[in-house]
Parts: structure tokens; sequence; C-alpha cells
């Protein structure tokens, strides 16, 4: 008789505002937000989290307890910088428009009842996390708000913390709300965090001041329930693994790459991972020839614009763009990798400030909140990757050593979707999060051109 899957148990839960608690005149203003930003109200939050080891208690020197409150007097500094995440969002009409079309949404600071955090256990080990191939369930609940979607931050924290207690180890996930903070925002200020814990102070302030020529973004709506969808994906038997690109690996696709467009020196390390992937993910769904296939990749348009924001811009001024082209192109032998990677080459260098304020544009000009029904159905011919190599993760070590590996929650998770992350190593390697249907993803691990790459 097998032993039951180990659940995780809730401990304690309360909520951190900032220390003091006492915002400036100017930290007490109104935050609005950019269409960029407003386009994700649908979107589940995202989840991101480490998994350390727990230090040995050796001379009784480690004590959860100590780190928790540690971690929460640290955070409550933190937030000091970061007052936004301890606040809720909220929603207006705009008295001087047509009330059918007034809609306007922002940050509240007055109203700041903290952010979450959660003590939870569980009698899993760092083994039970990382051994099976594919990533078990049990991850997910290492983070809150699971469900939520952007809007509800009105009721909801627009940041939970939750630190997981395992038998061996400790994994801190946060869930944020994916209007407030994209990826690059979301690790500023965890390594913020971590400086804190450290030290007291941090190294690079977060900016939330938007342009003062920005104008405020207004909703052709009067109610929430007119663009409002909590979207269940189908049930389909979906399987998570993470796969793992040494340096050596990355350093050989990215020259392969090079070299199959005309001995150029402009694919990335990034874009030639991307393309090995919607290569061989195609590949192994075994689409018509004549069919077209979608590459989407997540941006950032903060060095994109002219002039750039700034390096602290905390927000989530995301875009999608795509490379396409027909299953048959792809796939044909002559064309190669090469072909792959510069098609998203040419996607990603045409999105410049012309191209950002030609969307811009277009949003004012219809404003829109997408819908996760329509970006997370069963597309079978589209790949979608998100994430960076480039992120600090692993800089995050809030006094227990580097962490074994970074996890995310199930949220915005669909057949296609992957992440990069840096690899533990560093110099360049790259580990993909990989979300795909049992029978693709029992054939992408025996695909030759993609074990070649990665095993």
């Amino acid at each position: 008789m097998t032993s039951p899957a180990p659940t995780v148990t809730l401990v304690s839960e309360c909520f951190i505002k900032p220390l003091g608690d006492d915002l400036s005149p100017e930290s007490k203003q109104p935050l609005h937000f950019t269409p960029f930003e407003l386009s994700f109200l649908n979107f589940n939050y995202s989840q991101k989290g480490l998994l350390f080891a727990k230090p040995e208690n050796q001379n009784n020197n480690f004590s959860i307890s100590v780190f928790l409150g540690d971690l929460k007097t640290s955070l409550s500094t933190t937030l000091t910088h970061f007052y936004p995440l301890a606040a809720r969002l909220a929603s207006r009409i705009q008295q001087d428009k047509d009330p059918l079309n007034s809609y306007v949404i922002y940050i509240d600071p007055n109203n700041s009842p903290g952010v979450k955090f959660i003590h939870a256990k569980t009698d899993a080990t760092i083994s039970d996390v990382l051994n099976p191939i594919e990533v078990p369930t049990i991850v997910r609940s290492f983070f809150d708000l699971n469900n939520a979607i952007s809007h509800d931050g009105h009721t909801l924290p627009l940041l939970s913390v939750q630190v997981t207690e395992l038998a061996d180890g400790i994994f801190i996930g946060g869930s944020v709300n994916h209007v407030i903070a994209d990826a690059t925002s979301f690790w500023h200020f965890m390594n913020s965090w971590n400086e804190i814990f450290k030290s007291g102070a941090i190294s690079r302030y977060p900016v939330f001041e938007k342009r003062s020529s920005d104008p405020i973004c207004i909703l052709p709506y009067a109610y929430r329930d007119q663009f409002i969808e909590r979207y269940e994906p189908p049930q389909l038997l979906l399987k998570e693994r993470f796969f793992h690109f040494t340096c050596a690996s990355v350093a050989r696709l990215k020259k392969r790459a090079n070299a199959e467009c005309n001995g150029t020196q402009k694919i990335s390390s990034l874009q030639a991972v991307s393309a090995l992937l919607w290569r061989c993910i195609t590949r192994v769904r075994r689409l018509p020839e004549d069919s077209e296939t979608e590459c989407v990749l997540a941006v950032c348009n903060r060095r994109r614009i002219n002039p750039p924001l700034s390096d602290g811009y905390f927000g989530s001024p995301v875009v999608t763009i795509k490379g396409t082209t027909k299953v048959k192109e792809l796939l044909m032998a002559a064309n190669g990798l090469g072909y792959a990677a510069l098609k998203l080459n040419e996607a990603i260098t045409n999105q410049d400030d012309a191209a950002v304020q030609k969307w811009v544009e277009s949003w004012f000009g219809n404003p829109v909140v997408y819908k996760l029904s329509a970006r997370l159905s069963p597309l079978t011919n589209v790949v979608v990757i998100s994430g960076s190599p480039r992120f600090d993760m692993y800089g995050c070590e809030f006094g227990l050593g580097k962490a074994i590996a970074a996890r995310s929650g199930f949220a915005n998770k669909a057949n296609g979707r992957m992440a990069m992350y840096p690899g533990r190593e560093g110099g360049g390697s790259i580990d993909v999060e990989v979300c795909l249907t049992a029978e693709t993803m029992k054939d992408l691990q025996h695909d030759p051109e993609f074990i070649s790459a990665c095993f």
C-alpha cells in the first residue's frame, strides 16, 4: 500500500505593513496604470519562488521562528520603499466623461492593509520536489492566491508571500498582482528584500512615478462585469518539466543559429534556445505542413521606448510579440535552427519605440483588457515563452545560502507555455520550464534535435 502524498498545512498568516506606516504626502497620491498594465487585469497573479536547504541545526543555531521574525521585520522595512505592494486597487467613474466610457482603476496607497505573510508546513522533502521527472502538484500548494485574477486586488493583497517549511528545506514563494509588477519588478523587490534582510539597506530604489505627460487610462466600461472574465482552462492532462541547458550547450546553440544566418552575430542565447523549443515542439506535435505556427515572446518595453524608462521603474510594461511561419518552413532541414532564430530576432528588433507608440495609440483608440480564454485556450500551433535567464533569482539567499532551485505556481499556465530561468550554476546556463500535454511532453523527450541540445 502506497503512502499518502504529502500535503501542505497552514500554520499562521498575518499582514505586514511598511515600517512606521507613515507615507509622505507625495506617496499618498493615487498611482495610475499604463495601457500595458491594465491589459492584464484578467490574468492570474504571477507566482515565483525559491527552494532552499534548511540549515543544519548545529548547536541549535537555526530557529524557524527567529527566521520568520527576521523575514517579517525586513519585509516591513522593504515595504517602506515598495509601499504600493502593501496597498489595494481602487476604481472610480471619471466624472467628466460619458458614464459608459469612464472606468478608471488605480493603486490607492491610503488603503494599505499590507502584504500577506503565510507560514505553512509539509512533511515533503526537497527530494519530493526535485527528484520526480515532472514537477509534482504539491508545488502549487507553495503559493497563495492560486485562483485570483489581478482585478481582485481591490480586496485581495497585491502581494502574498508564503514560507513553506519542508522536512529538510524552506520554500519562499511570492504571488504578485500581474498589473502591479512584471518579473523584472518582482525580482527587483525580492533582491531588495534580501539586501535589507542581510544589511538593512538596498542598492537600487524603485521608481513608481509615471511620466507627467502620460494621460490617465480610461476603460470603455461602466461596470467591472463588462470586462472581467474568470477563466478555467480545460482539464487537459498537462505535464510540467524543467529542462537544463548548460552554458556550453547554450553557447553551441547560439553559435549554430548565427552560423545558419550567414555568419551573423545578432542571434542571442535566449533567441537560440527559444528557436530550438519552437522547432522541436512543433515537430512532435505533428502539425500539418501547410498550417501556420507561432512563437509568442513576452518582452519588456523599459529600454524600447525613447527616452527609456528607468531601470528601477516598478510596473509591468510588457507586451507580446511573435514570429510566424509555415510548419514546413520551420522544420525544413535546409532552413535549420537559424531560420527560426532569425524570425524571433526580427520580431524583437522590430519592437522599437515606434512600434511601442503605435501599440499605445491603438490601445487608447480602442482600450482592451485581455481575456485568458483567448490567451490560454488550447492552441496546438502556438508556443508562448516568458521569463528571462537574466533575472538575479539566485542572488536572493535570505541567510540560507544559495537556493537549490526556482519554481513557479500553476497560474497562467497552459499547453505550450514556457518560462526561462537562469541556471543555478550561472555562466549563461538556462533552465526552461515547459508545460505540455502528456503525449507531447513524452515525444519531446525523445526528439533527436532536442536531446542533442539538452541532455
